[in-house]
């Protein structure tokens, strides 16, 4: 997992080229993730940093979480967020230091995480796309219906995971491959290009994107093809004459 950082989903806007061009954004508030605890393989079998962020009442703050932050001399944050390291990453970070904006570039492919919208109660046709019965011949109950749901009497049961009604959203999700259009330093906003998860107001995770580096790292990679010969070439009918 790369270092990112925990922000506020604001809503969405967009933006236009210097061409004319409008692009639709979306505005995410990432106020500076203060480091609380930075954890070694020494002490604790892997590398990772833990942040924070916001603020909160210190009478809401329970007394070994205020002390975790008084350790790190950080103020106590409404929500925490642990990034794991890789071999050589964050050398430089420390307990009580921060993480702005400034980390990423205007350009740069990210993928952000939240929670989805949630749906309530939906059925198979809204949560599965499922297709719904006719709308004629006869059929008069069962439009919107999720049809047969197991066999006769061997097995005799419903299986697990079968696509049924149920809660819909308040999922994990990420989304790839999204660049930033714009980075706001003064006022700690990230405007990135298409949707992402969740409503307004929910928290969001933004990191650089591994997907676009692994795809970026396998084209510098590729090996180079072999040149293939050309049917009926050169070396086809020297190869016939040797024979003759």
């Amino acid at each position: 997992m790369t270092i990112g950082l925990v922000g506020r989903k604001c809503g969405m806007t967009r933006v236009f080229t210097d061409a004319g061009v409008t692009v639709p954004v979306t505005v995410v508030e990432a106020l500076p993730n203060r480091i609380s605890q930075v954890k070694t393989d020494k002490t604790d079998g892997y590398r990772a940093i833990q942040v924070t962020l916001g603020t909160r009442r210190p009478s809401r703050v329970p007394k070994a979480l205020a002390g975790h932050f008084a350790k790190a001399n950080v103020a106590a944050g409404y929500t925490s967020q642990e990034f794991r390291l890789n071999k050589n990453e964050g050398e430089a970070l420390a307990a009580g230091g921060e993480l702005k904006v400034d980390m990423f570039t205007a350009g740069q492919v990210v993928a952000v995480t939240g929670s989805t919208v949630g749906k309530g109660f939906a059925g198979t046709m809204k949560r599965h796309n499922f297709a719904g019965g006719m709308k004629t011949h006869g059929n008069s109950l069962s439009h919107r219906a999720p049809g047969s749901i197991g066999q006769r009497q061997t097995p005799g049961r419903v299986f697990k995971g079968k696509r049924m009604s149920g809660h819909m959203g308040v999922k994990n999700r990420t989304i790839d491959n999204l660049r930033i259009v714009e980075v706001d330093v003064n006022r700690n906003l990230l405007l990135i290009s298409g949707a992402i998860p969740g409503s307004e107001g929910g928290r969001v995770i933004v990191r650089p994107s591994l997907k676009a580096a692994s795809q970026a790292r396998r084209k510098r990679l590729a090996p180079n093809k072999a040149p293939v010969a050309a049917k009926g070439g050169a070396g086809k009918g020297a190869s016939k004459s040797d024979k003759k």
